[in-house]
């Protein structure tokens, strides 16, 4: 069974940053594709960006240029640097481990960007 625990959210003025991570746990984390998703209030939840288990990474448009996703095998961890953000960023963002048609998510941390 596969753990994952976000954290680093919380409340930031526009055009400021945070670092959110995702802590894994009970398995072998190299192999997994990760993924950070994202959820406003009243709305579907997002892709906002996806790294793979060789560091190739994409993103949506809406944070291209702005995010950058990143993994510490090592450490078994994922991490979303968010520079410039913006009030339309305000979600849960969620992390997800997917592997060979199986998928593990996070509990979701808040992140909140006052204008």
């Amino acid at each position: 069974q596969v753990q994952l625990v976000e954290s680093g959210g919380g409340l930031v003025q526009a055009g400021g940053s945070l670092r959110l991570s995702c802590a894994a746990s009970g398995t072998i984390f190299s192999f997994f594709f990760m993924d950070w998703y994202r959820q406003a209030p009243g709305k579907q939840r997002e892709l906002v960006a996806t790294i793979n288990s060789g560091g190739s990474t994409n993103y949506a448009d809406s944070v291209k240029g702005r995010f950058t996703i990143s993994r510490d095998n090592a450490k078994k961890t994922v991490y979303l640097q968010m520079n410039s953000l913006k009030p339309e960023d305000t979600a849960v963002y969620y992390c997800r481990a997917r592997r060979m048609g199986v998928d593990y998510w996070g509990q979701g941390t808040q992140v909140t960007v006052s204008s």
